[in-house]
């Protein structure tokens, strides 16, 4: 993914796709390295957001920070929980593909993952400012808008009609929510079970 293409999904989405379509592939190697980079924004920005400006739960409350090692520890579990999720989406596109008629190598399900994962990824920056409220609005809408990349792409890359691409992307959209209940759970057991090293600012 270059910038240019990065910033298509945002102005230019149908366009985008179809770049992604047509574009030449290296290999998945390359793309996985791409997800890999674009994980960190999210655990990056948490990590420091939890470190220097403390996180807070309501507008005014009181900000709790992190001390460096506990944010460092769920920085690396987050994103590794990131790759992981991300990982799992590109090989479900790819599996399911074939039940939809769709014609797409494991790269370029691997791509689709990352053009339509990216407004999520970099509503991550938001944890630079880690108040809950903030977060989950900025989190919202950049879902809101992923999901819009999804069903615009599916059906130009897996170059499948629209209604079949609809009900392939209701698929995709239940494996995620699927995957991200999963990490949920597992984020909340981690958590618990860390030994608490916060300090109240």
């Amino acid at each position: 993914m270059t910038i240019k293409a990065m910033s298509e999904i945002f102005y230019r989405p149908h366009l985008a796709m179809k770049h992604l379509r047509d574009e030449n592939l290296r290999g998945t190697a390359e793309v996985l390295v791409l997800l890999s980079l674009m994980a960190l924004i999210p655990a990056a920005s948490l990590f420091i957001g939890t470190t220097q400006m403390g996180w807070s739960l309501f507008p005014g409350g009181e900000l709790v920070k992190l001390s460096a090692i506990s944010a460092l520890n769920s920085a690396i579990a987050f994103y590794l929980a990131i790759c992981f999720a991300l990982g799992a989406m590109g090989f479900s596109i790819h599996w399911m593909e074939k039940t939809y008629g769709g014609h797409a190598s494991l790269e370029r399900c691997m791509n689709l993952t990352l053009y339509t994962a990216a407004p999520l990824l970099l509503s991550g920056f938001s944890g630079l400012y880690p108040m809950l409220w903030f977060c989950v609005a900025v989190g919202m809408l950049a879902l809101a808008y992923s999901t819009y990349l999804l069903f615009t792409g599916v059906p130009i890359i897996m170059k499948i009609p629209e209604a079949r691409g609809f009900m392939f992307c209701i698929s995709i959209l239940t494996v995620g929510l699927i995957i991200l209940v999963g990490l949920r759970a597992a984020t909340v057991f981690l958590w618990s079970t860390m030994t608490p090293l916060a300090y109240i600012g």
